[in-house]
């Protein structure tokens, strides 16, 4: 069993940006822990375990998801929930692109056998994971209010292989579809 996600990679001038936001985070508090910022992505369907055997007819179908490159904007820094946040992370505006492939996936990926989402797709991408919530960490997001961490082009997708360690969890390409 292969623990798999399809994503969209962010630009490295948005992840420095976005590593600075984490230093700020880390003031806070809150017990947290953060993304490795060279693995800061968008999340566009996590398949979870997949069968190895599956994995041939999963690249199959993401090669013939037909889509263009767009534009994205990493956006605030924020919580997903303020009431109960579990995740701190950045919004990212696209005009509706994500959502758009993420369909477009959900329609490849469910005749293979992989659950639907239920939720409405929301374009971000995780910073930090939130184990014990503290109020101090909305002041540490009050102090990242009013900044963006620039635009990149997003020209394809990819099929990633996460391992878990006690570091945390370590990404590896598996396929890469250029539009």
């Amino acid at each position: 069993m292969v623990r798999a996600f399809l994503a969209l990679e962010l630009s490295d001038e948005i992840r420095a940006g976005l590593k600075t936001a984490q230093d700020t985070l880390r003031t806070s508090s809150a017990r947290m822990t953060f993304v490795e910022p060279r693995y800061i992505h968008i999340t566009v369907k996590f398949l979870g375990d997949v069968d190895e055997k599956l994995l041939p007819r999963v690249m199959d179908a993401i090669r013939n998801v037909p889509f263009a490159p767009f534009t994205a904007t990493a956006g605030i820094v924020t919580v997903n929930n303020p009431k109960r946040p579990f995740t701190v992370w950045c919004s990212i505006r696209d005009g509706g692109k994500s959502a758009e492939l993420a369909a477009l996936v959900e329609n490849a990926m469910a005749p293979l056998g992989f659950e639907r989402e239920t939720r409405r797709f929301t374009p971000h991408a995780t910073l930090a994971r939130v184990k014990d919530f503290d109020p101090s960490l909305f002041s540490a997001l009050k102090k990242l209010e009013g900044t963006e961490y620039g635009e990149c082009r997003i020209t394809g997708i990819r099929l990633k292989k996460s391992t878990l360690t006690p570091q945390g969890p370590v990404y590896e390409d598996l396929l890469v579809v250029t539009w």
